[in-house]
């Protein structure tokens, strides 16, 4: 049989430049957009999305995949190997963690196959770090249990903090957390936010987008860089580029991708993101 099978969602983010050498299965969320369903990242790119939403009056939806997608996936994977550890983007945000696990306990019941379901409380870079440490442990020939030991090792480590354009999408579908009470406050300025935990917390805003980029730097530097780093956006590829010269000035030798999130990130988000997703120091 193979090496551990490494599964995980679309709203990770991670680039194919990441990817190439790993064996890593991506299952792609939905966005439904005047009655009709896409999927994450292949039917429609960010682009394409965002020039669709503003010519359709109702406002986008998302869905996590269905449960018999993850099943159809861990069918598959089983006819080569028995051992499958599926990563997934934190179950405060969505439910497709809980869509996986019991895509698992029907499928468990079905082959003689183990998986592992792994509610990642991150999301975009900071959940694809784990995967890829996941994969790349699996490539090196570790078991499930010492993969999953791997991405325990690793769960206090993900730092995830970002600069939005604005709170307009993400007030709108409800997924502010604490970080509501900064709604109304924050008119003509950049608003900060990080991820803990699944928990989405306010860290304060900057009056431009230079100065945001600058503080998200500084509380990165704060928390303590990592040769490998991932700057996030959404749809503001330029401020993405820029985010990464700054970056790379303090780890001039270190690996500092570009990921682009999609349609169902940016419903939440909307365009003109960008962040910084990381795994911390020990």
């Amino acid at each position: 049989m193979a090496n551990v099978k490494i599964v995980t969602d679309s709203l990770a983010d991670i680039p194919i430049s990441l990817m190439q050498g790993l064996d890593i299965t991506i299952v792609p969320c939905t966005v439904q957009v005047a009655g009709k369903t896409y999927r994450d990242k292949l039917d429609l790119d960010t682009e394409q999305f965002y020039r669709l939403i503003a010519t359709t009056p109702k406002p986008p939806t998302t869905s996590n995949p269905a449960v018999g997608a993850f099943e159809e996936v861990y069918r598959q994977l089983a006819r080569t190997s028995r051992q499958i550890v599926s990563i997934h983007v934190a179950s405060t945000l969505s439910g497709t963690y809980n869509s996986a696990r019991l895509a698992a306990q029907n499928v468990k019941q079905e082959m003689p196959v183990m998986i592992e379901v792994v509610d990642s409380q991150q999301l975009s870079m900071a959940q694809g770090w784990l995967v890829i440490h996941a994969a790349r442990a699996a490539a090196r020939g570790a078991t499930l249990t010492e993969v999953l030991q791997v991405v325990e090792s690793l769960r206090d480590r993900p730092r995830l903090i970002a600069m939005l354009d604005s709170l307009q999408y993400a007030q709108r579908s409800g997924r502010l957390g604490k970080a509501a009470g900064m709604v109304g406050t924050m008119l003509n300025v950049k608003p900060l936010l990080a991820l803990s935990r699944g928990e989405v917390l306010p860290l304060g805003a900057a009056r431009t987008q230079q100065h945001a980029l600058e503080r998200l730097v500084e509380i990165a530097l704060e928390h303590g860089l990592n040769q490998e780093m991932a700057v996030v956006h959404c749809y503001a590829e330029v401020l993405a580029r820029r985010l990464k010269y700054m970056v790379m000035s303090h780890i001039p030798n270190g690996q500092v991708t570009i990921a682009e999130t999609g349609p169902v990130s940016g419903t939440h988000v909307g365009p003109g993101v960008v962040g910084l997703a990381w795994l911390a120091p020990k």
